[in-house]
């Protein structure tokens, strides 16, 4: 199907955000094979943009390889549901407090704007969107914190995130919930509130976990 969104600079962008979009959608599934050559037909590319998408997917966690069974999508396990948000408790919340003490409200426009366009999602029970929406309300918290480093350790654990953010919610829908979370922590930004934000936030991450653990395993029992 063709990509439904803006086309980046080069036909390889183009293909890593219809396979990511692809992944983060469950149109395709934890676990299916990535063909290159079925890739390459379905988006109407050779297969190189496809090869070198793969890579990039690889190495943000979306895809792993095999050198076996070539390509496939990423399973979310539990180890790797901790591991990732292990990281995320530990640096998300200071980074996000970080960025309050700036007191800059500025800072938070587009962290407003993702919550505002959230509710039209949700009300179209637009999935994909509320997975890209979730990505940008995070980083657009901690964007300010005054550190490229830590926005740029924080980036690289997005998509990884969004991978189990989609297994939590293919398990209970909790849109609705996140989002109202998610509300709050902004409030607090906006009032200055560096503490208030950076423990909401820590709460917010740690309820979710809980909530993908507990559908890891139920999968596996």
């Amino acid at each position: 199907m063709p990509p439904t969104f803006s086309l980046p600079a080069s036909r390889t962008e183009v293909v890593l955000e219809e396979i990511r979009r692809g992944i983060l959608t469950r149109e395709l599934r934890p676990g299916q094979p990535l063909v290159e050559a079925e890739l390459a037909q379905r988006l109407g590319v050779s297969k190189t943009p496809v090869r070198e998408a793969l890579k990039v997917l690889s190495n943000s966690g979306l895809v792993t390889f095999s050198p076996y069974k070539g390509a496939s999508v990423c399973v979310v396990d539990a180890e790797l549901a901790k591991s990732v948000y292990d990281v995320r408790m530990v640096l998300e919340p200071e980074a996000v407090r970080r960025s309050v003490e700036r007191r800059d409200p500025s800072l938070f426009e587009d962290a407003a704007e993702a919550l505002k366009e959230a509710s039209a999602a949700l009300a179209d029970k637009d999935h994909a969107a509320l997975s890209l929406l979730n990505r940008r309300f995070h980083r657009a918290l901690y964007l300010g914190c005054g550190n490229p480093l830590l926005v740029s350790i924080l980036d690289d654990l997005k998509d990884r995130a969004a991978l189990i953010t989609v297994v939590g919610w293919d398990a209970s829908p909790s849109w609705r919930k996140e989002w109202a979370e998610h509300k709050a922590v902004l409030a607090a930004a906006k009032k200055g509130d560096a503490a208030g934000a950076e423990d909401l936030l820590r709460k917010h991450i740690g309820s979710f976990l809980e909530r993908v653990l507990d559908a890891i395993g139920e999968q596996e029992a």
